[in-house]
């Protein structure tokens, strides 16, 4: 049977990932969509906390920079055995988030380098494709819910885009880590459907002929 494939949808928060995960989940047979971090492990709970709770109240997690980031790696790690059955059983799945997210929003903060940050997550599977759904932050602001979590600030989430700017340079380099795709998330909910359903199927038909890939 012909491996699954590994899609992952990226983009700044607000952007519409959840809206456009859960629509190409629906359009494509056999497919799955998983979402990062998973709040329902015991290390996602704590992740939960971290992002739910003002950075400011008395009640939030004493964190430091490099410790929360091992837990989002840990994370996806904890993952792992269900994603390999899955893909090896043909399912496709789709990520809302995975560790490319893990890094901009690391080195966004100023205090962990970028090797550090995508360190934790090699030998990872790698995506067939990435689909980055591009807003502008003022944009994003304006959308329903901003505001509702940690990262969502204007200056943090103005960093964010710049930093996944440099993921994408680096680790968007064709073949070996799964092609990028920048999608201008500002058109239609449907245009930007029809686009991501259309690189999804690109991503399926390649997955059938290749081998999945770990992130090196």
């Amino acid at each position: 049977m012909p491996r699954g494939a590994l899609i992952v949808i990226e983009g700044l928060d607000r952007a519409g990932k959840t809206t456009q995960c859960a629509l190409l989940e629906s359009r494509l047979y056999n497919s799955r969509l998983i979402k990062f971090p998973d709040r329902t492990t015991p290390i996602g709970q704590v992740i939960n906390t971290y992002l739910t709770t003002d950075s400011d109240s008395d009640s939030s997690p004493l964190l430091e920079d490099h410790a929360i980031h091992l837990l989002f790696s840990a994370n996806r790690w904890e993952a792992l055995p269900s994603l390999l059955a899955s893909l090896e059983a043909g399912e496709t799945l789709i990520l809302d988030r995975y560790i490319y997210s893990g890094i901009a929003f690391s080195i966004a903060k100023g205090t962990l380098g970028y090797e550090y940050a995508r360190a934790p997550d090699v030998g990872l599977p790698s995506p067939d494709a990435v689909v980055f759904l591009d807003l502008p932050v003022d944009v994003a602001k304006g959308r329903a819910g901003f505001g509702g979590e940690r990262y969502e600030r204007s200056d943090v989430q103005e960093r964010v885009r710049g930093c996944f700017d440099e993921v994408r340079r680096r680790e968007g380099a064709g073949e070996r880590h799964g092609w990028w795709t920048v999608v201008d998330a500002g058109q239609g909910i449907e245009k930007v459907a029809e686009m991501v359903e259309d690189l999804a199927v690109r991503a399926m038909i390649w997955a059938k002929k290749n081998e999945l890939r770990r992130i090196e």
